[in-house]
């Protein structure tokens, strides 16, 4: 919260100084481009009174994009699955299905995220990954509600990420610093196996 409050109010400073060097704004307030905004405002409510909808309202691509993510991840990693019965007394019972590099890199901080373009951008580049499974352990036949009699095979795997985080700024004071980093993020694929009864579909 405190990152988004520096960065809001040196994107207001910088849009102040933009407006007044610009022409457009009025001379009783000279920081504040009063005379493009109003002209803005009013073009959009004749806009919208001509089509008889709501005014223009711009809407960034990153909220966009927040939702597309919250939906792919409760699609593909929110779930527990519910296997059907593994038949046979020596079947394997074992983990075969490790986090995806898109998994683990979900699953990381985000610090590249949210940032303002050629004022404070944040990359990871050289990116190598370490997965390592630390349980591998399935429990007792139990009921589970709406599941019915299974048994839960817990899966924990230590993921180990390293990349190289580099900070760029191009204005207004230009520089760049790359630093090597090492992160490690833990990664459940719980799952719950029936005890018994016919293959779902």
């Amino acid at each position: 919260m405190r990152k988004f409050a520096k960065r809001f109010v040196m994107l207001v400073v910088l849009t102040s100084i933009s407006f007044a060097n610009s022409g457009c704004g009025l001379p009783i307030i000279p920081l504040m481009g009063t005379t493009l905004i109003d002209g803005l405002v009013h073009d959009a409510f004749i806009l919208s009174d001509f089509w008889g909808n709501t005014p223009i309202i711009p809407v960034s691509s990153y909220f966009s994009q927040e939702i597309e993510d919250t939906y792919h991840e409760e699609e593909r990693y929110g779930k527990v699955p519910v296997l059907d019965p593994v038949e046979g007394e020596h079947a394997p019972l074992f983990c075969l299905d490790p986090p995806s590099p898109d998994e683990v890199i979900r699953a990381l901080p985000n610090d590249a995220k949210g940032g303002l373009a050629f004022i404070a951008e944040t990359q990871r580049n050289n990116v190598r990954m370490v997965v390592e499974p630390i349980v591998d352990k399935v429990g007792e036949c139990r009921f589970y509600p709406m599941v019915g009699p299974a048994r839960l095979h817990k899966c924990h795997y230590k993921c180990t990420v390293y990349f190289e985080k580099r900070i760029i700024s191009t204005w207004p004071v230009p520089f760049s610093h790359t630093d090597n980093t090492q992160e490690v993020v833990y990664i459940d694929h719980d799952h719950l196996i029936r005890c018994a009864g016919p293959p779902s579909n």
